[in-house]
Protein backbone atom coordinates (compact mmCIF):
# COMPACT_ATOMS: atom_id res chain seq x y z
CA UNK A 1 0.00 0.00 0.00
CA UNK A 2 1.42 3.39 -0.98
CA UNK A 3 1.65 6.34 1.39
CA UNK A 4 1.18 9.88 0.13
CA UNK A 5 2.18 12.99 2.04
CA UNK A 6 2.22 16.57 0.80
CA UNK A 7 5.24 18.71 1.68
CA UNK A 8 5.53 22.50 1.55
CA UNK A 9 8.45 24.72 2.40
CA UNK A 10 8.30 28.35 1.32
CA UNK A 11 8.03 28.13 -2.50
CA UNK A 12 8.95 24.43 -2.61
CA UNK A 13 6.28 21.76 -2.98
CA UNK A 14 6.75 18.03 -2.73
CA UNK A 15 4.99 14.71 -2.44
CA UNK A 16 6.29 11.74 -0.48
CA UNK A 17 5.39 8.34 -1.89
CA UNK A 18 6.43 4.77 -1.24
CA UNK A 19 5.51 1.57 0.48
CA UNK A 20 6.13 2.80 4.02
CA UNK A 21 6.48 6.24 5.54
CA UNK A 22 10.15 5.99 6.44
CA UNK A 23 13.48 7.14 5.03
CA UNK A 24 14.54 3.91 3.36
CA UNK A 25 11.34 2.99 1.56
CA UNK A 26 9.79 6.32 0.63
CA UNK A 27 10.71 9.06 -1.82
CA UNK A 28 9.94 12.77 -2.23
CA UNK A 29 9.58 14.50 -5.59
CA UNK A 30 10.20 18.24 -5.30
CA UNK A 31 8.70 21.01 -7.41
CA UNK A 32 10.00 24.56 -7.49
CA UNK A 33 7.64 26.59 -9.64
CA UNK A 34 7.66 24.87 -13.04
CA UNK A 35 10.79 22.79 -12.31
CA UNK A 36 10.67 19.16 -11.15
CA UNK A 37 13.63 17.59 -9.33
CA UNK A 38 13.81 13.81 -9.93
CA UNK A 39 10.87 11.65 -10.92
CA UNK A 40 10.23 9.10 -8.13
CA UNK A 41 10.08 5.30 -8.52
CA UNK A 42 8.06 3.86 -11.38
CA UNK A 43 5.91 1.67 -9.13
CA UNK A 44 4.46 4.85 -7.61
CA UNK A 45 3.41 6.41 -10.91
CA UNK A 46 -0.32 5.81 -10.58
CA UNK A 47 -0.29 7.40 -7.13
CA UNK A 48 1.64 10.57 -8.02
CA UNK A 49 0.67 11.20 -11.64
CA UNK A 50 -1.85 13.86 -10.57
CA UNK A 51 0.92 15.76 -8.75
CA UNK A 52 2.65 16.32 -12.09
CA UNK A 53 -0.62 17.38 -13.73
CA UNK A 54 -1.54 20.04 -11.18
CA UNK A 55 0.68 22.81 -12.57
CA UNK A 56 2.55 23.49 -15.82
CA UNK A 57 6.02 21.93 -16.03
CA UNK A 58 8.83 23.55 -18.00
CA UNK A 59 11.83 21.42 -17.02
CA UNK A 60 12.61 18.15 -15.28
CA UNK A 61 16.04 17.64 -13.70
CA UNK A 62 17.57 14.33 -12.63
CA UNK A 63 20.21 14.05 -9.91
CA UNK A 64 21.44 10.55 -10.89
CA UNK A 65 20.36 7.32 -12.50
CA UNK A 66 19.20 5.21 -9.53
CA UNK A 67 15.74 3.83 -10.11
CA UNK A 68 14.03 5.66 -7.23
CA UNK A 69 15.19 8.96 -8.77
CA UNK A 70 14.79 8.19 -12.49
CA UNK A 71 12.02 5.60 -12.61
CA UNK A 72 9.34 7.88 -14.08
CA UNK A 73 11.54 9.79 -16.51
CA UNK A 74 9.94 8.08 -19.51
CA UNK A 75 6.44 8.36 -18.01
CA UNK A 76 6.89 12.09 -17.48
CA UNK A 77 8.21 12.57 -20.99
CA UNK A 78 5.11 10.85 -22.36
CA UNK A 79 2.77 12.81 -20.06
CA UNK A 80 4.24 16.28 -20.55
CA UNK A 81 6.18 16.10 -23.81
CA UNK A 82 9.25 17.29 -21.89
CA UNK A 83 12.42 15.20 -21.95
CA UNK A 84 14.16 15.26 -18.56
CA UNK A 85 17.66 16.76 -18.37
CA UNK A 86 20.74 15.25 -16.73
CA UNK A 87 24.51 15.40 -16.78
CA UNK A 88 26.47 13.46 -19.38
CA UNK A 89 27.24 10.50 -17.10
CA UNK A 90 23.58 10.00 -16.19
CA UNK A 91 22.53 10.40 -19.81
CA UNK A 92 24.94 7.62 -20.85
CA UNK A 93 23.72 5.25 -18.16
CA UNK A 94 20.05 5.92 -18.89
CA UNK A 95 20.58 5.52 -22.63
CA UNK A 96 22.26 2.12 -22.18
CA UNK A 97 20.18 0.88 -19.25
CA UNK A 98 21.43 -0.59 -15.96
CA UNK A 99 20.79 -3.63 -13.80
CA UNK A 100 18.54 -3.46 -10.74
CA UNK A 101 18.61 -6.04 -7.96
CA UNK A 102 15.42 -7.91 -7.13
CA UNK A 103 15.01 -6.17 -3.78
CA UNK A 104 15.42 -2.72 -5.35
CA UNK A 105 12.99 -3.67 -8.10
CA UNK A 106 10.52 -4.79 -5.43
CA UNK A 107 10.86 -1.50 -3.53
CA UNK A 108 11.04 0.92 -6.46
CA UNK A 109 10.25 -0.80 -9.75
CA UNK A 110 12.22 -0.47 -13.00
CA UNK A 111 13.83 2.48 -14.77
CA UNK A 112 13.23 2.24 -18.54
CA UNK A 113 15.87 3.23 -21.08
CA UNK A 114 15.49 6.83 -22.24
CA UNK A 115 17.48 9.44 -24.17
CA UNK A 116 17.79 12.43 -21.85
CA UNK A 117 18.58 16.05 -22.64
CA UNK A 118 21.88 17.61 -21.50
CA UNK A 119 21.71 20.00 -18.58
CA UNK A 120 21.57 23.64 -19.70
CA UNK A 121 24.64 25.78 -18.92
CA UNK A 122 22.43 27.96 -16.72
CA UNK A 123 19.46 26.34 -14.98
CA UNK A 124 16.89 29.11 -14.62
CA UNK A 125 13.87 28.97 -12.35
CA UNK A 126 10.61 30.75 -13.08
CA UNK A 127 11.15 33.34 -10.33
CA UNK A 128 14.32 34.57 -12.04
CA UNK A 129 16.71 32.72 -9.75
CA UNK A 130 18.98 29.89 -10.84
CA UNK A 131 20.24 26.47 -9.84
CA UNK A 132 23.89 25.46 -9.88
CA UNK A 133 24.70 21.84 -10.71
CA UNK A 134 27.39 20.44 -8.39
CA UNK A 135 29.08 17.16 -9.28
CA UNK A 136 28.90 14.99 -6.14
CA UNK A 137 30.07 11.42 -6.84
CA UNK A 138 30.43 8.85 -4.09
CA UNK A 139 26.95 7.44 -3.59
CA UNK A 140 26.77 7.12 -7.37
CA UNK A 141 29.46 8.06 -9.85
CA UNK A 142 27.04 10.28 -11.82
CA UNK A 143 25.31 12.07 -8.94
CA UNK A 144 24.82 15.84 -8.84
CA UNK A 145 23.22 18.19 -6.32
CA UNK A 146 21.37 21.37 -7.27
CA UNK A 147 22.23 24.51 -5.29
CA UNK A 148 20.19 27.72 -5.22
CA UNK A 149 22.45 30.69 -4.29
CA UNK A 150 19.50 33.07 -4.12
CA UNK A 151 17.32 30.92 -1.86
CA UNK A 152 20.02 29.21 0.20
CA UNK A 153 18.89 25.63 -0.31
CA UNK A 154 20.36 22.48 -1.85
CA UNK A 155 18.57 19.55 -3.48
CA UNK A 156 21.03 16.98 -2.12
CA UNK A 157 19.98 13.81 -3.96
CA UNK A 158 21.41 11.00 -1.77
CA UNK A 159 24.32 13.00 -0.37
CA UNK A 160 22.69 13.58 3.02
CA UNK A 161 20.00 11.00 3.99
CA UNK A 162 20.92 11.19 7.68
CA UNK A 163 23.43 12.67 10.12
CA UNK A 164 24.60 9.13 10.86
CA UNK A 165 24.66 6.17 8.48
CA UNK A 166 25.20 2.52 9.34
CA UNK A 167 24.99 0.86 5.94
CA UNK A 168 26.53 1.39 2.52
CA UNK A 169 25.99 -0.02 -0.94
CA UNK A 170 28.78 -2.17 -2.33
CA UNK A 171 29.25 0.23 -5.25
CA UNK A 172 29.65 3.38 -3.13
CA UNK A 173 32.96 5.18 -2.65
CA UNK A 174 33.30 6.76 0.79
CA UNK A 175 36.41 8.76 -0.06
CA UNK A 176 34.60 10.43 -2.95
CA UNK A 177 31.45 10.89 -0.85
CA UNK A 178 33.37 12.80 1.82
CA UNK A 179 34.98 15.00 -0.85
CA UNK A 180 31.53 15.69 -2.30
CA UNK A 181 30.14 16.64 1.11
CA UNK A 182 33.01 19.08 1.57
CA UNK A 183 32.31 20.55 -1.86
CA UNK A 184 28.66 21.22 -1.00
CA UNK A 185 29.53 22.56 2.46
CA UNK A 186 31.66 25.22 0.75
CA UNK A 187 28.43 26.76 -0.61
CA UNK A 188 26.35 29.29 1.31
CA UNK A 189 23.11 27.50 2.17
CA UNK A 190 20.83 26.79 5.09
CA UNK A 191 18.22 24.26 3.97
CA UNK A 192 18.71 20.73 2.66
CA UNK A 193 15.98 19.23 0.47
CA UNK A 194 16.55 15.49 0.74
CA UNK A 195 14.37 13.13 -1.33
CA UNK A 196 14.31 10.60 1.51
CA UNK A 197 14.72 12.49 4.80
CA UNK A 198 12.66 15.49 3.68
CA UNK A 199 13.13 19.17 4.52
CA UNK A 200 16.11 19.77 6.83
CA UNK A 201 15.95 23.47 7.89
CA UNK A 202 19.35 23.28 9.64
CA UNK A 203 20.73 21.51 6.61
CA UNK A 204 24.26 22.89 6.58
CA UNK A 205 24.79 21.99 10.21
CA UNK A 206 23.27 18.55 9.64
CA UNK A 207 25.51 17.87 6.64
CA UNK A 208 28.55 19.04 8.60
CA UNK A 209 27.60 16.65 11.40
CA UNK A 210 27.31 13.82 8.90
CA UNK A 211 30.84 14.46 7.65
CA UNK A 212 32.17 14.70 11.21
CA UNK A 213 30.48 11.42 12.10
CA UNK A 214 31.91 9.70 9.02
CA UNK A 215 35.42 10.92 9.79
CA UNK A 216 35.08 9.74 13.39
CA UNK A 217 33.90 6.33 12.19
CA UNK A 218 36.87 6.12 9.80
CA UNK A 219 39.30 6.95 12.58
CA UNK A 220 37.83 4.34 14.92
CA UNK A 221 37.78 1.68 12.21
CA UNK A 222 41.36 2.37 11.14
CA UNK A 223 42.61 2.29 14.74
CA UNK A 224 41.00 -1.12 15.25
CA UNK A 225 42.39 -2.32 11.91
CA UNK A 226 45.90 -1.29 12.97
CA UNK A 227 45.39 -3.40 16.09
CA UNK A 228 44.90 -6.39 13.81
CA UNK A 229 41.14 -6.72 13.95
CA UNK A 230 39.25 -8.02 10.91
CA UNK A 231 36.52 -6.18 9.01
CA UNK A 232 33.94 -8.47 10.59
CA UNK A 233 35.25 -7.75 14.09
CA UNK A 234 35.43 -4.01 13.45
CA UNK A 235 31.89 -3.99 12.05
CA UNK A 236 30.48 -5.72 15.12
CA UNK A 237 32.37 -3.47 17.52
CA UNK A 238 31.33 -0.19 15.86
CA UNK A 239 28.02 -0.90 14.15
CA UNK A 240 26.81 -4.16 15.65
CA UNK A 241 25.96 -7.44 13.94
CA UNK A 242 24.67 -7.48 10.40
CA UNK A 243 20.88 -7.68 10.31
CA UNK A 244 18.05 -8.62 7.99
CA UNK A 245 18.71 -5.77 5.54
CA UNK A 246 22.25 -7.01 4.92
CA UNK A 247 21.24 -10.63 4.43
CA UNK A 248 18.20 -9.73 2.32
CA UNK A 249 20.42 -7.82 -0.12
CA UNK A 250 23.19 -10.43 -0.16
CA UNK A 251 25.37 -7.82 1.61
CA UNK A 252 24.94 -5.46 -1.33
CA UNK A 253 23.68 -2.98 1.30
CA UNK A 254 25.44 -3.72 4.55
CA UNK A 255 27.41 -2.50 7.54
CA UNK A 256 30.59 -4.24 6.44
CA UNK A 257 30.59 -2.25 3.19
CA UNK A 258 30.75 0.96 5.22
CA UNK A 259 33.59 -0.34 7.39
CA UNK A 260 35.50 -1.62 4.34
CA UNK A 261 35.25 1.78 2.71
CA UNK A 262 36.21 3.58 5.92
CA UNK A 263 39.56 1.82 5.90
CA UNK A 264 40.38 3.40 2.53
CA UNK A 265 39.81 7.00 3.61
CA UNK A 266 42.92 9.13 4.14
CA UNK A 267 42.53 11.06 7.38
Amino acid sequence: MSILQRINHESIEGIRCGRKNNVNTSFIVYRFGDTIIDTAPSNQWRHIRTFFQEKPIRQILLTHHHEDHSGNAANLEKLTGITPSANDATRTIMRMGFSISWIQRYLWGSSPVINLQPLPDVIELDDGSRLESISTPGHAEDMVCYFSPEHGFVFTADLYISRTIRYMRDDENLTMLIKSIRKVLARDFTTVLCPHRGIVPDGKQALQEKMNNLLELCERAQNLHHQGQSIKEITRKILGKEDGMSYLTGFGFSKRNLIRESLKVTL
